[in-house]
């Protein structure tokens, strides 16, 4: 039964859930945490609803099998595909999800224009389409799926002229209708913000979601009364379905801290042993 020491789960398809971590570290540093990147079948963008809904399944049963107490789906393709399955499937376990920040947009622009990066299975999700329709009214939306940057932040390539290209094609467009907001739609993206803002320009806002997510689990905890009750920094336990040599090289670089990275293996879609 989780207690307030228990863990929270935290699971992505490879490595761009370390920015919804970064900003759980930042806001609540005494809670355990233990990060999933299932970088064997990252991009999740490109996979099947019903494969996505069996990974986030199988990582679910891991992180709950190691006592976690709240689990943070940060990925927005998962939280698309897979956040109202698991909810279904686990009735008695509290989850939090990610969904574009288009209300915040919506709420701020001053144009009217947004310019959205998100995955393919992110827009085409009833999710996306939810928060659309209920916030987005009046407002004009441009949506680019930014192909190729998944990858190039799974090899924590931030900075290169290839990146620098995947951005450029996604947003000079949107400048030229005016947007004066970017929301990100995956949490990969944020790793690129520098990237993004020097294309954009200081005017247009760029909205990361990672620190709401970061929020609303701590309400969560606050709520459910499993908060931790440590003075101390808690520590992170990584794994990755891939060999962890990769992710752990890049912590530094994404995270801020180091770690060791533990490796598991996949069963078959639905299973993950250890």
């Amino acid at each position: 039964m989780p207690s307030t020491n228990s863990p929270i789960g935290v699971f992505d398809s490879g490595v761009g859930g370390l920015s919804v971590l970064r900003a759980m570290r930042s806001l609540m540093p005494e809670e355990a945490i233990l990060y999933f990147g299932d970088q064997g079948h990252v991009p999740y963008g490109r996979r099947s609803m019903e494969q996505i809904q069996n990974f986030s399944e199988g990582i679910t049963r891991f992180l709950l099998g190691h006592d976690s107490k709240l689990i943070v789906v940060a990925c927005n393709t998962a939280s698309a595909a897979a956040l109202n399955y698991l909810r279904e499937r686990f009735p008695a376990v509290s989850f939090v999800g990610m969904e574009p920040a288009v209300k915040p947009a919506a709420e701020t622009t001053k144009t009217g224009r947004v310019g959205v990066l998100a995955t393919p299975a992110t827009f085409q999700g009833a999710l996306y389409a939810s928060v659309v329709e209920r916030f987005a009214a009046g407002v004009e939306l441009f949506q680019h799926t930014c192909p190729g940057l998944v990858g190039q932040i799974e090899k924590g390539d931030l900075e290169s002229t290839v990146t620098r290209s995947i951005l450029e094609d996604a947003l000079h467009p949107m400048l030229e209708k005016n947007i004066d907001t970017v929301v990100l739609g995956c949490t990969h993206y944020p790793f690129v913000i520098p990237l993004i803002q020097q294309i954009v320009g200081e005017k247009v806002r760029v909205i990361d979601p990672a620190p709401s997510v970061a929020k609303q689990a701590n309400r969560l905890l606050e709520a459910q009364g499993t908060k931790s009750q440590r003075w101390e920094r808690a520590s992170v336990r990584f794994f990755t379905s891939v060999d962890p040599t990769d992710m752990q090289s890049m912590l530094p670089l994404l995270l801020g801290e180091s770690g060791e990275v533990e490796p598991v293996t996949w069963k078959n879609d639905c299973e993950i042993k250890a």
